[in-house]
């Protein structure tokens, strides 16, 4: 008998539930990471959507500095393009990977950025 028969045999029927408080962790850390940030920075709201669920994630944004901008460096097409449209891209990632974690339908995903938090240049030694 494999591991699959083993569990299919002494599986019961019932539903799996999982908590608003993990559900919040793994939003955050999937936004944190998604964005650049760290997920303490990271705001959740939970809604049900008629059995689905409605994330709304309010977080800064990791942006490269402006010197890199003004040098003619491509750091804003390397960091993804520009505010909008990371966060436009960001929406689409966390619903996907929200989804693949938890097993949970995500109908909608709004993200608000609060702020942005620059990535410093290091100087090569």
């Amino acid at each position: 008998m494999t591991i699959t028969e083993t569990t299919r045999d002494t599986a019961h029927p019932g539903r799996t539930k999982i908590a608003p408080r993990a559900l919040d962790r793994v939003v955050s850390a999937v936004t944190a990471d998604t964005l650049g940030v760290t997920a303490k920075t990271v705001s959740v709201d939970l809604a049900d959507d008629g059995g689905s669920l409605s994330l709304t994630v309010s977080t800064p944004i990791r942006v490269p500095s402006l010197d890199r901008i003004q040098n003619g460096t491509d750091a804003v097409a390397r960091t993804g393009g520009s505010v909008l449209d990371r966060a436009k891209t960001a929406q689409e990632t966390i619903r996907t990977r929200v989804q693949a974690l938890t097993g949970s339908t995500v109908t909608r995903v709004i993200v608000t950025i609060t702020g942005i938090d620059i990535k410093q240049e290091r100087r090569v030694k």
